[in-house]
């Protein structure tokens, strides 16, 4: 896999963005997740954030200071370039989680819009949702929000054009070609389709994120009754 990014830029004295390219793709967002994977283990004193497609690398300025004219961010550049020119480097450790869904009612919405924008009846759409194998690209807009890849392209519909004040937490959602869910009671112009009775974000637990960036993630249909005994047991 070639993981040397196109080009890179300085946000702030304490921050360096290597960008991998400027789609929104399975191969962008594997590169940008396996240098995050590399960088985080050969260089830990750096804070790895990735996106869709890019990565940040935040750092303490004064542990990075060289001689004079070599600044913090060349040698940040440098270090990371060298991990990544490594011959180790491969597609980043993942894990699968599953995340259980009560698809539809009063707990999906929208899912009639969807089914309706699709062309497809709500219960291919659940089917045809409930069958992706999707990828964590990043965490972002909230914390613990995550962003999946994979979604079924026939599921795929704009958001709302009036967005909600408070979408509950746990909603499962459409945006464009992304689904994600909603770690926390957030205001939000997404399809809401489900919901899961697991909590995604507890700043208890470590991570706090249930879920983080590189996760495989597949949802499973389940009912009320089910949804009812999961919620019980993750309050």
């Amino acid at each position: 896999m070639v993981i040397a990014p196109l080009r890179d830029e300085a946000l702030a004295e304490d921050a360096l963005l290597l960008h991998f390219g400027d789609a929104i793709d399975e191969a962008t967002s594997a590169r940008v997740l396996a240098a995050a994977a590399a960088i985080a283990r050969h260089l830990p004193s750096l804070e790895c954030v990735p996106a869709y497609a890019s990565l940040l690398l935040r750092f303490e300025p004064a542990a990075w200071r060289g001689e004079a004219g070599d600044t913090p961010h060349a040698r940040v550049r440098a270090a990371a370039a060298e991990v990544l020119a490594s011959s180790d480097v491969a597609h980043a450790p993942s894990r699968e989680v599953v995340i259980p869904v009560l698809y539809g009612g009063t707990y999906g919405p929208d899912l009639d819009a969807v089914s309706r924008h699709a062309g497809l009846g709500e219960a291919e759409v659940i089917a045809r949702h409930a069958a992706g194998r999707y990828r964590v690209a990043m965490l972002g807009f909230a914390p613990g929000f995550p962003y999946l890849l994979g979604l079924d392209p026939r599921l795929a519909v704009p958001r709302r054009a009036d967005p909600r004040a408070r979408v509950p937490a746990g909603s499962v959602a459409i945006g464009g070609m992304q689904t994600g869910i909603y770690p926390e009671a957030l205001p939000g112009g997404w399809q809401l389709i489900g919901r899961t009775p697991l909590r995604m974000f507890d700043m208890r637990a470590t991570p706090p994120s249930r879920l983080q960036p590189g996760d495989r993630v597949r949802f499973e249909a389940i009912d009320t009754a089910r949804f009812d005994e999961l919620q019980g047991r993750d309050a």
